[in-house]
């Protein structure tokens, strides 16, 4: 693992258990065993790191929904939340925390949004062959980012409630 692998790694760890404001740099440099000059001539600056981290996170994460079906979207998300645990979505938890003002994140996290919708998009024709109603794209991506929302308190049951309810949104759109 090369260095800058091993400062993401490390940061998304912390990043995603205590959030970004609350990770300093002390934090950061402890987790990845180097110097704060070190950390910073491999990422610029804290939210070039966040945003790294988000940009790796969205590679794995996209790989995951990988998918062809709306039930294999729902469950890659089970999957997901399970291996990589139920906080809610790091991408929106950080443009939170940060107010949307951080350029580098916000861009990040607009990219990744984009990407996701996209994907559903594309999923959600593939299922139905043709794409169904107008609003079904848009539909599961509410019920997918409300179960991950969900999914904090309530568990793994928010998801599994969520793909039952796309489940019958896809079964009303092909009948």
């Amino acid at each position: 693992m090369d260095l800058k692998t091993k400062i993401i790694a490390a940061a998304e760890q912390l990043f995603d258990r205590h959030g970004y404001m609350a990770t300093g740099v002390d934090r950061l440099t402890e987790a990845a065993d180097m110097s704060s000059r070190t950390l910073y001539k491999h990422t610029g600056s804290k939210a070039a790191l966040m945003a790294m981290v988000l940009s790796d996170r969205d590679r794995r994460f996209m790989r995951r929904i990988d998918v062809r079906t709306v039930d294999g979207l729902f469950a890659a998300l089970e999957d997901w939340s399970r291996v990589e645990g139920m906080r809610g979505c790091l991408f929106l938890r950080t443009l939170a925390e940060t107010g949307g003002e951080t350029p580098e994140i916000a861009a990040a996290v607009r990219a990744h949004k984009a990407a996701f919708h996209a994907r559903i998009v594309d999923i959600v024709a593939t299922d139905i062959g043709g794409g169904g109603p107008p609003d079904l794209a848009e539909q599961i991506l509410v019920l997918v980012e409300g179960a991950t929302q969900a999914a904090v308190y309530r568990g793994v049951g928010a998801i599994i409630s969520a793909r039952a309810a796309a489940a019958a949104l896809v079964e009303g759109a092909r009948s």
